[in-house]
């Protein structure tokens, strides 16, 4: 992708009307080359984050949730990966066609992200401290004795016993559970000004989990960041997000505030998400699958990537191309038949 020069990005806090997003993605696509072909992993996506608003992206493993993340931030590796297509807008600037010097100067500080597997993103040869410190002294140039003591101050703040004992431990020293708070320092560090946290609690016990997402919530409320919650669990978002969007064969298949996907989705992949969690009123009874398989990455059908597995599908689902259709003013599904899927019937 060609490179342009750009207007510099404005101060934190300005650059727009609060109701404005932070972040726009815009028709997102993003390729990669293997052996057996071209993987089009994300195929078309498109949605808004604003100030103060956690929206979670919902989907399960190969849905495109995670690569998406990796295109905002600017980290794919290119090759094998591309973006043929596409627009990401922070405060109006397309990030996709700054140089890697100006994304470099905006990761980390005002966009940060979370990352999955904390034991593997944390460097297992240095110290956490030394690591949490870094973030000072490559972005600020503060001494060593200050990013340590900056160090202490987050490790307070996310809430590690001892922090100031523990700060030379390594990662392998710590829990999951004191490990993921450790990653939630770093990405907090320098106060940006949008979060994405891609599975945060997987892997953790429920405990843990709660304590995580509050802690989330709480660096939220402090700081008025806008937060991307990556998941496959639909349990984890239920109290947390305003706006859920949910992706399927790398594409968005349905968006609509928290509400109205619990209390009625209008495609039926999220209703067959929905069907299939444990619920307290069904004990006893077989818990419900979506049949089939996801799609193959490699050869995407010309219609509706879901219907070999949906009891709604007709013949045009197979061979027609499906649009966003706008359902009302807050919500969309990709799914010829939304109304009979918020009929709550099997076509």
């Amino acid at each position: 992708m060609n490179v342009t020069s750009t207007p510099p990005l404005p101060a934190w806090g300005m650059g727009g009307a609060e109701n404005e997003p932070l972040l726009t993605v815009e028709d997102l696509h993003v390729e990669f080359a293997t052996r057996q072909g071209v993987v089009k992993a994300v195929n078309g996506v498109s949605y808004a984050l604003r100030p103060g608003e956690t929206l979670a992206v919902l989907g399960e493993s190969g849905s495109g949730k995670s690569v998406t993340a990796q295109a905002i931030m600017g980290i794919l590796d290119t090759p094998p990966a591309r973006i043929p297509k596409g627009r990401v807008r922070f405060r109006g600037t397309d990030l996709l066609r700054l140089s890697e010097d100006a994304r470099t100067q905006i990761r980390g500080r005002r966009i940060s992200m979370i990352f999955q597997d904390a034991l593997s993103a944390l460097n297992p040869v240095f110290t956490v401290g030394s690591q949490i410190g870094e973030m000072f002294q490559v972005h600020e140039g503060v001494s060593r004795r200050e990013a340590e003591r900056r160090a202490v101050e987050l490790m307070d703040r996310v809430r590690i016993p001892g922090a100031r004992q523990r700060l030379h431990d390594y990662p392998h020293q710590f829990s999951g559970g004191m490990r993921q708070r450790i990653m939630i320092a770093m990405a907090i560090a320098l106060g940006p000004e949008v979060l994405i946290a891609d599975e945060p609690t997987t892997a953790l016990d429920v405990t843990v989990q709660a304590q995580i997402m509050e802690l989330l919530a709480e660096v939220q409320r402090e700081s008025g960041m806008g937060l991307i919650l990556i998941t496959h669990d639909l349990g984890v978002v239920a109290d947390v997000a305003d706006k859920i969007v949910v992706m399927y064969g790398g594409r968005v298949v349905e968006n609509a505030p928290v509400r109205d996907i619990y209390r009625n989705p209008a495609h039926p992949y999220t209703r067959g998400l929905l069907e299939s969690v444990p619920r307290a009123d069904r004990k006893g009874r077989e818990l419900y699958a979506i049949a089939g398989m996801p799609p193959d990455l490699l050869d995407m059908p010309p219609g509706c990537a879901f219907a070999p597995r949906c009891p709604y599908r007709q013949d045009n689902c197979v061979t027609e191309p499906v649009p966003l259709y706008r359902i009302g003013a807050t919500r969309g599904s990709a799914c010829h038949y939304w109304r009979e899927v918020l009929d709550g019937g099997h076509g």
